[in-house]
């Protein structure tokens, strides 16, 4: 464990139960939310994939224009 997460951890131990509760509950969605993407991130290589292969399609035959920040 590093130092930096010990001290929030005893910082965390200092609050009422409810507090660390919710925090607790914060830190866990956290975690599935990052393996959720992961899972998601990469079951979407073979779609990205292809879609990255339309790109350059279109663009080696002309139908892309360079993007100006001016007009966004």
């Amino acid at each position: 464990m590093t130092e930096l997460l010990e001290r929030a951890i005893a910082r965390l131990k200092t609050l009422p139960a409810s507090e660390q509760d919710t925090i607790a509950a914060m830190i866990l969605a956290e975690l599935e939310d990052e393996v959720q993407w992961d899972v998601t991130f990469a079951k979407s290589q073979d779609f990205l994939a292809k879609l990255a292969t339309e790109a350059m399609a279109e663009y080696r035959a002309g139908k892309t224009q360079e993007l100006d920040p001016e007009t966004l």
